[in-house]
This record gives C-alpha cells, structure tokens and sequence, in this order.
C-alpha cells in the first residue's frame, strides 16, 4: 500500500529543491557570471537560459503547491494558519503566491515585454535591475527554507 501523504512529502520535498535551488544557482552563479560578456551578448544568454529554467520552474512551483496543499489538508494544519509561531508556513504560502503570480502571470502578461523594452534602453540597467530581483526572490527563498526546516522540526 502507498502511504500517500510520504509521497506527497517526497515531491513537495524535489519540487522545492529543484525550484530554489534552480532559482539560487541562477542568481549567484549565472548572473554573475553573464556580466563577464559584453552587453548584447549577456541579454541575450540570459534570456536563454532563463526560458529554459521558466518551464521547469512552473512544473516544480505547481508540485510544490500540490503537494503542499495535499499535506495540509491530510495533516488538517488549519489552526496553523491564524497562529504566528507558524511564520514560516506563511512565509511558505506567500513565497509560493509570489513564483505563481511572477511565472503564470506577470511574466508572460507584462514582465518579459517591460524587460526586453528597458533592455533596448538601457542594457546595463535592466541586468541590474533583472541580478537585484533575483537577489531578493533569493534571500527570501533561503530564509523561508530555513524557517520551514527548522519550523516543522521544533527550532521555533
């Protein structure tokens, strides 16, 4: 028999691995590395491999909120939701809210055209703009990890 909410448990586990370490080794390895190219050819590198991340991140933010709903539920974590010693579920929910709206909303609505735009003005500019995002969404990822690890094993 499977024991489901383990398998839930196993994919949520993956899907975040995958989406934030995705996200990390984009931030502080590739970006980075992208500002030894000149100007065009770092836009254009960067608009590359950030499509091919962009599909693998929607499968991995999807799995992560599925999975993560399912355990919720299974668990019946409701009570959770009002009290603040939880803060890294909240922390968990809304990172997740912020990669759903960013990856199935923003960027394909408005956010890739309003890039490639600044882009064509001011190429240096947009890097910038595009590494400092990253940085955020980043450290943010990485706090919320921590706190969810160290929250589900007793830290807080």
């Amino acid at each position: 028999m499977i024991d489901w909410p383990a398998a839930a448990r196993a994919v949520h586990v993956l899907s975040v691995v995958h989406w934030i370490g995705g996200l990390a080794f984009v931030t502080f390895v590739i970006l980075p590395s992208l500002r030894e190219f000149e100007v065009e050819r770092r836009l254009a590198m960067f608009d590359a491999l950030e499509r091919r991340f962009a599909w693998q991140a929607r499968i991995s933010v999807l799995l992560a909120g599925t999975s993560g709903f399912y355990l919720f539920v299974v668990f019946g974590h409701w009570d959770r939701i009002t009290d603040a010693g939880f803060w890294w579920l909240h922390a968990m929910i809304a990172l997740w809210a912020i990669f759903m709206l960013m990856l199935f909303a923003a960027e394909p609505l408005f956010l890739h055209a309003w890039f490639d735009a600044r882009a064509r003005r001011d190429p240096d500019g947009a890097f910038r703009v595009a590494l400092r995002g990253h940085r955020v969404l980043s450290t943010l990822a990485l706090i919320t990890v921590a706190g969810a690890v160290g929250g589900v094993h007793g830290l807080f």
